[in-house]
């Protein structure tokens, strides 16, 4: 996960908040900035007093920006010194270990939010599982913001899910393969893992090496052609996230559950309590 919120100034000396969503090609990202309305294409900000520097190309679709960074050295070491961890807004204390608010799995820098189903998890209950005999694969999906953006339409197949890149190893999908031609589950980790695979698999469930980007949208009438359990998060109401559960689990089953879990006080969303649908 990516440092990816940079506080910064424009040559006026306005202060601008930029949240880097996807990246493009060579130094070109899309982002979300803060305040929006006053970067036009031309506008540039600078960061960290002057380690990193921003030209808005152009303005997308939705309000976003297209931007070119200009620096010196290696960005993602910029970005260590400068960036700050995308937080959720209900997390009001500063988080002064990043790898609090990352996965003990995690190997690729990219995303812009944690995916927090994989936060329980540590390496020492990763190794208890291993020697039950479960056999362990990792996928990749650098999550957007857009995967937490409520749903706001009447009619769902008209919300629009923002695109995430992802990719699978060869012998990842060769081990997810064989463990379905061998008869045994498939468990995703967090809703994240599932959209890869569901956005990878063939009319057999079956995976292959790849790399791509996906904007798949989950949500009930699905037919699941490679996961058949999942272990998530508590989600927020309205969430794209509770229709894919929901999708999985069945919507009825689904709001019992999130009832109970608020009759006995669970936890919600980052650091919250988990579930696993079988």
């Amino acid at each position: 996960m990516l440092p990816a919120r940079l506080y910064g100034k424009k040559d006026t000396g306005a202060k601008v908040e930029f949240l880097l969503l996807n990246h493009i090609q060579n130094d070109e990202w899309e982002v979300m900035v803060r305040p929006g309305n006053k970067l036009k294409p031309g506008s540039k900000v600078c960061f960290g007093e002057g380690l990193l520097k921003a030209e808005i190309l152009e303005v997308l679709p939705g309000g976003n920006r297209k931007v070119i960074f200009e620096y010196q050295g290696i960005f993602n070491e910029i970005l260590d010194k400068i960036g700050l961890m995308p937080l959720p807004p209900y997390i009001k204390e500063e988080l002064k270990e990043k790898d609090k608010y990352q996965t003990v799995y995690a190997k690729y820098d990219g995303s812009s939010a944690a995916p927090t189903a994989g936060l329980h998890f540590t390496e020492e209950l990763l190794e208890q599982i291993q020697q039950k005999g479960v056999k362990i694969a990792h996928v990749t999906l650098h999550v957007g913001i857009g995967t937490f953006r409520p749903v706001k339409v009447e009619n769902v197949e008209e919300h629009a899910m923002h695109s995430e890149h992802y990719y699978i190893k060869k012998e990842d999908a060769d081990l997810i393969n064989q463990t379905k031609k061998d008869g045994h589950k498939v468990i995703a980790v967090g809703t994240t893992s599932c959209r890869v695979l569901e956005s990878v698999a063939d009319e057999n469930g079956l995976v292959k090496e790849i790399e791509g980007d996906t904007n798949i949208f989950i949500y009930p009438g699905y037919s699941f052609k490679c996961i058949d359990q999942l272990i998530t998060n508590f989600h927020l109401p309205e969430s794209t996230l509770i229709m894919l559960v929901s999708s999985l689990a069945g919507k009825d089953f689904v709001m019992k559950a999130y009832e109970e879990a608020v009759r006995e006080k669970y936890k919600f969303f980052s650091f919250g309590d988990a579930m696993m649908i079988l």
